[in-house]
């Protein structure tokens, strides 16, 4: 059998790398100008590689009844990495993810194929539009993972923004967003404010050494207005091969540290990472 070989082609976002893991067969690290994007294992879609997307499955893991279908919207695509995670967890789940880069779409789509029958309906356009002309009540979950290369679209970031991801959840309905951020955190307490001005329940997941600001990192924040299950989070993230603490209420409230919400017309994109706190290769 023929080794597989890296894949490398222009997309929209910049120059987007597939690169088989020699280490375990029909896997793949999707990069865009050496930011790590996805990775996927075409044969265990269960295999999340990357601790966010641990993370992001623990709440999925905690929605609705086990092995439940769910309706999901997933903001941005990448490799499709949950999308096709929920598929293999919860058959019968109707998802549908918003991707605005056609060239990475195109990438995926030609060399990690979905399965027939996955119930996964990929579209190209931005995601924030893409939300404001969703259904009402329309979805379970809504996932954000959208990285304009290594930050996080100002667009996607505001009180507005946090306003139509709630019209399109239902009532128990539960939005979880993957951030990167790192002392002082100020983008990522401003995020916390936004949603708190919105959702009634907040919660954040992330390692103890990024929260305590030691290094530049990965924190998925989760809101809702029904209760959230914070204890049940708690003892899957601290589960992982990298240990994450989950804070909520007070010693949440003590992190925002008065953080105020920001509208659109202040919104900025996330905080550009200092070199080499993703890259790869």
């Amino acid at each position: 059998m023929d080794e597989p070989i890296p894949v490398t082609r222009a997309v929209d976002g910049g120059t987007a790398k597939l690169m088989p893991d020699l280490d375990r067969p029909h896997s793949w690290l999707l990069t865009v100008d050496d930011a790590p994007q996805s990775y996927v294992d075409l044969n265990d879609p269960n295999h999340l590689e990357f601790e966010y997307a641990q993370r992001l499955a623990h709440v999925l893991d905690e929605t609705g009844g086990p092995g439940t279908p769910l309706d999901v919207l997933h903001l941005g695509g990448g490799a499709l990495t949950l999308p096709r995670y929920v598929a293999a967890t919860r058959p019968g789940s109707r998802q549908e993810v918003i991707e605005a880069d056609r060239g990475l779409l195109e990438l995926v789509g030609e060399h990690l194929p979905l399965p027939p029958g996955s119930g996964i309906t990929v579209r190209r356009a931005d995601a924030r539009k893409a939300l404001e002309a969703a259904p009402e009540a329309s979805a379970d979950i809504v996932i954000a993972d959208v990285f304009g290369g290594s930050r996080v679209p100002a667009h996607l970031t505001s009180v507005e923004y946090a306003r139509a991801a709630e019209r399109v959840l239902r009532p128990h309905g539960r939005y979880a967003a993957n951030l990167a951020d790192g002392a002082p955190f100020t983008f990522l307490r401003s995020q916390l404010a936004s949603l708190r001005a919105v959702f009634a329940h907040l919660c954040l997941i992330a390692e103890p050494a990024v929260l305590r600001g030691r290094r530049f990192g990965n924190a998925v924040l989760v809101a809702s207005h029904s209760e959230l299950p914070v204890a049940a989070l708690a003892r899957r993230a601290a589960a992982d091969a990298f240990p994450a603490r989950v804070e909520h209420g007070e010693a949440l409230e003590r992190f925002m540290g008065g953080a105020a919400p920001v509208a659109d017309a202040d919104a900025v994109p996330s905080p550009e990472p200092p070199g080499g706190a993703f890259s790869v290769g």
